[in-house]
């Protein structure tokens, strides 16, 4: 009884009990955003044009699908398609989308989520609580859970939740569920009709589907009846390039507007050529992932001293040019949980020696999985880290996949991937808990899961970020992760454009392209 009222305060302070105060602000800016400073040009937008992007990365898997983003591309896509019902603004703080109003009981287990009224998909439907509802379903699947669904799927009780009106969905869970609205703001819960077909998909974003060719182009046009301020320009494309060098030329060459994912060492040639960098400091990583389950890295003492191998300070001067922050193989720096105290790894050739003696793997040989459409700095950070290993008698075979994210994803026994920014619950949620849809280590350990269930329905936050700095130290100990680094995102731009805003989440303003103009 005593955290009830601790419940109102703590969620007001987090803005979300009551968002309709802050809808205003929202719709002065735009798709998601309250209005701010243009870090790419002054002056006056103009409105009209085709905004070409070059996205990193992407390949037959790509999909349009709203819940199931995997790579570079997709989240572009999704971005700009589709919208939940709130949403991260650049500052990494939650702002209304969808939602006008989002209030929970006393007991944190009833929320009552008011649509915002005058919303309606790219086909002049209204948007409607069945909508959310049929969304959040879909997503949350206990069958399958799609990206976001991980938690979602054990926490709501599907038989008690209604819809109230049209407007009024009454989100019931089983549990208290005190970052409820942290699973609700991500972009890979947009919130799209009740037939929703994915290959002729239909959301609420600035922008709606015209065409889309898997591995290809992408092509979407202004939707003029968009509840915000309407994209400025007239039609987006968004062009996958596997080839990081084929994208910077691309740019060089005024073939498209802006890139996601610029590689560090370019930086000086785009601003030499005329066009710029946008510069964000963002919790991303790109970490090395050992499954915990397979060959040498089921046991622990390897996987220790796999994270003793790495030099990360000489990580993060070759490999981002110096453009990131120390990691310490724990995601999640901007929750207030991060465990920032606990003893930084460093490189410890011997004792990671001593470590693979115990465990019985000197002279191990393993193969590290890579690919450009992780990103420039995956490749890059792959073959380092195979030169730091042979100190340590380790060989390590790069492989580099023209297509990463196949059908072997989530399997590697030794690889590589990308995550932006989000915090500790919602990180573990879709990576380190067995329930994850992208457990790409395979991590699971009860305890671990214990913590993160109990944390995510403890009302008081004091309480609530010792019991994550417990699990935490868990994964410290034990996980299969690691995290080197925390990059800075680095985007690339040309003259021509205007509006691009920094972001701590997403690239490229949160791939807010509604925002952006031509000259």
């Amino acid at each position: 009884m005593n955290n009830r009222p601790g419940l109102t305060r703590e969620l007001s302070r987090r803005q979300l009990l009551k968002y309709s105060g802050m809808a205003g602000a929202a719709i002065a800016g735009s798709s998601f955003l309250s209005a701010c400073g243009d870090d790419s040009g002054g002056g006056t937008q103009s409105a009209g044009g085709t905004l070409i992007h070059g996205a990193t990365g992407g390949g037959p898997q790509d999909t349009l699908d709203a819940h199931q983003p995997v790579t570079n591309p997709d989240i572009a896509r999704v971005c700009n398609l589709y919208e939940p019902l709130l949403f991260w603004n650049n500052d990494y703080e939650i702002e209304p989308a969808l939602a006008e109003s989002i209030e929970a009981d006393s007991e944190g287990t009833t929320w009552t989520i008011k649509l915002r009224p005058g919303v309606t998909f790219h086909n002049g439907k209204s948007v409607t609580a069945e909508d959310a509802w049929f969304s959040i379903s879909r997503v949350a699947d206990p069958d399958a859970p799609l990206s976001a669904g991980g938690q979602l799927s054990q926490i709501i009780d599907f038989e008690s939740t209604k819809v109230v009106d049209e407007q009024t969905l009454q989100l019931v869970l089983n549990t208290p569920y005190a970052v409820l609205d942290m699973l609700l703001a991500e972009y890979t819960l947009g919130i799209v009709p009740t037939d929703y077909d994915p290959a002729n998909p239909v959301g609420t974003g600035p922008f709606a589907y015209s065409s889309f060719t898997p591995g290809s182009t992408s092509t979407f046009t202004k939707y003029a009846d968009y509840w915000g301020n309407a994209a400025l320009v007239d039609e987006l494309i968004i062009q996958d390039f596997p080839d990081d060098n084929a994208k910077v030329n691309a740019l060089q060459a005024g073939q498209v507007h802006t890139v996601d994912n610029l590689p560090y060492n370019l930086i000086p040639t785009i601003e030499a050529a005329g066009g710029g960098a946008l510069v964000s400091d963002t919790g991303a990583w790109v970490p090395f992932t050992m499954r915990v389950d397979q060959d040498a890295f089921a046991d622990n003492r390897v996987r220790q001293a796999f994270r003793l191998i790495v030099d990360r300070n000489q990580m993060i001067e070759q490999t981002l040019s110096g453009y990131g922050q120390l990691g310490n193989d724990m995601y999640a720096p901007f929750d207030p949980a991060y465990a920032s105290d606990f003893p930084q790894r460093e490189q410890d050739i011997e004792q990671a020696m001593s470590l693979l003696r115990e465990a019985g793997q000197e002279g191990l040989q393993v193969e590290l999985f890579t690919g450009d459409d992780i990103g420039s700095v995956a490749p890059a950070s792959a073959n380092l880290f195979a030169e730091q290993a042979k100190a340590a008698g380790v060989d390590v075979r790069v492989t580099k996949k023209p297509t990463f994210y196949d059908d072997e994803y989530l399997n590697y026994t030794f690889a590589q991937d990308f995550w932006n920014t989000r915090n500790y619950i919602p990180q573990a949620a879709v990576c380190a808990l067995p329930s994850g849809t992208y457990n790409e280590t395979h991590f699971d350990n009860d305890s671990f899961t214990d913590l993160i269930n109990t944390a995510a329905s403890t009302l008081d936050e004091e309480k609530r970020n010792t019991l994550l700095q417990d699990a935490q130290q868990i994964e410290y100990d034990e996980g299969g992760y690691i995290i080197w680094g925390f990059r800075q995102q680095v985007d690339g731009y040309s003259a021509a454009v205007q509006g691009l805003e920094p972001s701590r989440y997403l690239p490229l303003g949160s791939y807010n392209f509604s925002k952006l103009s031509l000259e």
